[in-house]
């Protein structure tokens, strides 16, 4: 094999290499630009607010690779729907926005399906963000939606991710 195939060989073996193996910096440039967009999931997530029920549709980031790719170099999330951080267990968490162009709403939540706090998240920052409390699931959505829609600490999110671990 001449030295011309055999690097065409190689650099068309390295773009097939797992992120995971990829140093962090060329990490960032092979996902630089391609954000992750999951199905929206067939049941919305609900609650309720003076009597009226809210309702968002979800994309859910149930598995460690969907959690840390999240809502990274997204621009386009619909005013009506989140991303919904799934954990195998209830702990302590934290979240950054290093990769994060929008400004967000950290929704944390806990193993009973009630919201522990809700954080900003501003975007491209490398601070850490996360409850004093363990969480067992992370809603996030526009910046001021929680505002606009009622959403506070104590209330009650229904879906069928959260109802099964919450016993509901």
């Amino acid at each position: 094999m001449n030295a011309r195939i055999a690097a065409l060989a190689l650099s068309l073996s390295c773009a097939f290499l797992p992120l995971a193996s990829v140093p962090h910096a060329a990490a960032q440039q092979v996902v630089q630009g391609a954000p992750m967009e999951l199905p929206v999931d067939a049941a919305p997530l609900t609650f309720e607010v003076d009597g009226e029920t809210v309702s968002f549709d979800i994309e859910i980031a149930d598995t460690a690779e969907r959690r840390a790719r999240g809502l990274m170099f997204r621009t386009d999330l619909p005013q009506d729907r989140g991303m919904l951080f799934v954990f195998e267990q209830t702990r302590p968490v934290s979240f950054w926005m290093q990769n994060t162009p929008s400004p967000l709403d950290l929704v944390f939540i806990g193993q009973d399906g009630r919201v522990i706090d809700i954080l900003p998240g501003e975007p491209f920052s490398t601070a850490s963000i996360g409850p004093d409390e363990p969480t067992r699931f992370v809603l996030e959505l526009n910046r001021g939606t929680s505002e606009r829609v009622g959403l506070v600490a104590g209330t009650r999110l229904n879906h069928p991710t959260i109802d099964r671990v919450a016993g509901n």
